[in-house]
């Protein structure tokens, strides 16, 4: 795939940030009006035209196929922004989730993103993904399973891989990584981040690697921990250090 068969950044940016305001109104404001599905299906094909080859010419199916998963989409995404609400203290409305948290802008992008890598659309959804990223400061991998009721606190920093695999009603912090143990390109086509099982935290700065790495359900994982093995479920892990307090004197420096 050459330069001259994809389609602009730009493009793929302006596609995705209508697809959230279409979704959600409220992220736009002001009172502007959605855009219509049609010059939605209508700008996602002209996406599609220059792939096509790699798409078997079937851009149209892959753009029905996309629009009909939407209302699952949409409920799903209700269920994350609810889930935040329930969860931070700081959320005052579901709205407010909606409108100003990073979290759930990423979480929406990536979902939408998901679905049309699943049908087999190459390059745009890492696109979709990474505009997000410049925007909230939060890498999630477009091929990445995430379950429902996801819920990103803070985010910035926060690295999702590829194969990750993640289960329900799971909160992370900003600074989270579920990475792999090796940057080996023999390893493309292997299970290479972790498994985080329903229901588990995990704190700011934690660092969780390796495919065959397991996070049982109901965990709870510390800030600034490093864990390159499974823990069991109901486990609790942190990071132990010292922090010295002392007096400095009278003495102005």
């Amino acid at each position: 795939m050459t330069r001259s068969d994809l389609p602009s950044k730009k493009r793929v940016a302006d596609f995705t940030q209508c697809m959230a305001a279409s979704l959600f109104p409220v992220i736009e404001g002001g009172g502007r009006l959605p855009v219509r599905k049609s010059k939605l299906q209508n700008r996602l094909i002209r996406l599609l035209q220059p792939i096509k080859i790699r798409l078997q010419d079937k851009p149209g199916v892959i753009v029905d196929q996309f629009f009909d998963s939407i209302p699952l989409i949409k409920k799903q995404l209700d269920k994350d922004a609810a889930f935040i609400a329930l969860n931070d203290p700081a959320a005052s409305a579901i709205d407010e989730v909606i409108m100003a948290y990073p979290g759930f802008f990423a979480i929406l992008v990536y979902r939408l993103a998901h679905c049309l890598s699943g049908l087999g659309v190459p390059v745009i959804p890492r696109v979709m993904t990474e505009h997000a990223h410049s925007i909230t400061g939060i890498d999630i991998h477009p091929k990445a399973n995430i379950g429902l009721e996801f819920f990103i606190d803070h985010g910035t920093g926060i690295v999702i891989g590829e194969t990750a695999i993640i289960g329900n009603r799971v909160k992370l912090y900003q600074g989270v990584t579920l990475g792999a143990l090796s940057v080996n390109k023999t390893l493309a086509s292997t299970k290479r981040h972790p498994t985080i099982e329903d229901d588990v935290i995990l704190y700011a700065g934690s660092t969780i690697l390796g495919g065959n790495t397991i996070i049982g359900h109901d965990s709870v994982i510390g800030g600034n921990v490093w864990l390159t093995e499974s823990v069991p479920p109901f486990s609790l892990v942190y990071h132990q250090s010292q922090t010295t307090v002392r007096d400095r004197g009278n003495k102005k420096t």
